[in-house]
């Protein structure tokens, strides 16, 4: 059966991407996109990056590429690997490959004509399709139908896919989690539990990335819950081994009913121990963005917020502490009590609370205290250790009544205090 995208690829049309396949077609030569952009497109879902694949050897691609006036760039030229950008937008372009030595990490290639051989190296049915500048759709591996019954599968011998590449392992359970329906491909779960350990020879920053796409997915709990049963998310995520991933799904349908956008990060917190101790560890683990590593650090430092806290007191608290921190404590406990609120009066109430608080700490910003140093210096105070233990103090009096005393009343208590002193 004949299977073309052409009217339901909008991006195909682009005048830019049709010149660049047909520059790289000519002569008895061959380019066709491959994987990701194809694969979306028969699930209707958004397509980000267009990628080729041509007979062209990288020298080529990139003489023809020139030649249409386009910007070439080789980026990975080695393993035949082109850039090229085309009315604006990038485009990775690849010569055909055959994997000639392999280490579970990385591979060693040779350049072929061969499109079967060039599918079968890839590691799902469903990411070795291809499509003709026409639309028409060459599936070399049964990755159609996996498509339309949403099932993940490997190719051929999944032992052998993954010992190719450990990374294999985590993307068997992200692409399951976008993809995926019903329960995994048994073999490929299989296979992945036996080999769970070949995760050790990954770097720090693909184990990362892979799992904040996992993460990032609508609604990951499933391939969580696959994880955990195959000893995979203990591998990747030792943190998470004893604390459970119950959570999950309880953030998931929050989010999808309050609106919240997928947020790896807070997803992640669900499933560790607010262990400031174990967080840093795991952030420095993973090779975390100083950012990333923050928010999980402040997250894990928020003491538990109660929902009958005030607004008041909850006020008093982001100002000692990091608002950040408490609105993910406080998005995680109204998730949770959601999930409780089914069968629960009490806990419908507490959603209640943990939802007016949430309001509260998004729109709150930190008050700037009146007074500095030199207020106090110029009342005639000493620089030193008693005039930084008066304006702490101060602040905290600020604080405790709510922020309400303005700069004169603080100036007044200041002078108070240096008199008393």
């Amino acid at each position: 059966m004949s299977v073309s995208i052409a009217d339901r690829a909008d991006w195909l049309g682009d005048k830019h991407l049709q010149r660049l396949l047909f520059a790289l077609a000519e002569g008895g030569e061959e380019a066709r996109v491959a994987g990701g952009a194809v694969r979306n497109t028969l699930m209707g879902q958004p397509v980000a990056d267009i990628d080729i694949a041509t007979t062209c050897l990288p020298q080529q691609t990139l003489r023809r590429a020139e030649a249409e006036g386009f910007k070439a760039v080789p980026t990975g030229i080695e393993h035949g690997t082109i850039t090229v950008v085309a009315g604006g937008k990038p485009y990775e372009i690849t010569t055909l490959r055959a994997d000639i030595e392999t280490d579970g990490r990385r591979a060693k290639v040779s350049f072929g004509r061969d499109w079967k051989l060039d599918a079968e190296r890839r590691d799902f049915t469903i990411n070795a399709l291809y499509a003709e500048a026409d639309g028409r759709v060459v599936d070399l591996v049964g990755g159609i139908a996996d498509i339309e019954a949403r099932r993940l599968r490997f190719i051929g011998d999944p032992e052998a896919r993954i010992r190719e590449d450990y990374l294999r392992i985590l993307r068997f359970f992200r692409f399951f989690a976008w993809y995926g329906d019903g329960r995994p491909d048994a073999e490929g779960l299989k296979a992945c539990a036996r080999l769970k350990e070949g995760l050790a020879q990954l770097s720090a920053e693909r184990i990362w990335s892979e799992l904040k796409k996992l993460l990032s997915a609508p609604d990951p709990s499933r391939a969580l819950l696959w994880m955990r049963q195959a000893g995979v998310l203990t591998a990747a995520l030792p943190e998470s081994e004893k604390w459970g991933i119950d959570a999950i799904h309880g953030l998931t349908k929050a989010g999808k009913d309050l609106g919240w956008a997928p947020d790896p990060l807070l997803r992640l917190e669900a499933i560790v121990p607010p262990d400031a101790a174990r967080m840093k560890t795991l952030a420095e683990r993973l090779k975390f963005s100083t950012a990333e590593a923050d928010r999980l650090r402040h997250w894990a430092l928020a003491t538990a917020v109660e929902p009958k806290t005030t607004e008041g007191e909850l006020a008093k608290r982001l100002y000692r502490g990091d608002r950040n921190g408490f609105v993910d404590r406080l998005r995680l406990s109204l998730a949770a009590a959601r999930v409780r609120a089914v069968e629960d009066n009490e806990a419908l109430l507490e959603a209640g609370g943990f939802s007016r608080l949430l309001a509260f700490a998004v729109k709150w910003e930190k008050p700037l205290f009146p007074l500095k140093g030199a207020d106090l210096t110029a009342l005639g105070a000493t620089p030193g250790p008693k005039l930084g233990e008066i304006l702490r103090n101060l602040e905290a009096e600020w604080v405790e009544v709510g922020f309400t005393p303005d700069r004169d009343a603080l100036l007044k208590r200041a002078a108070e205090a240096l008199n008393a002193g």
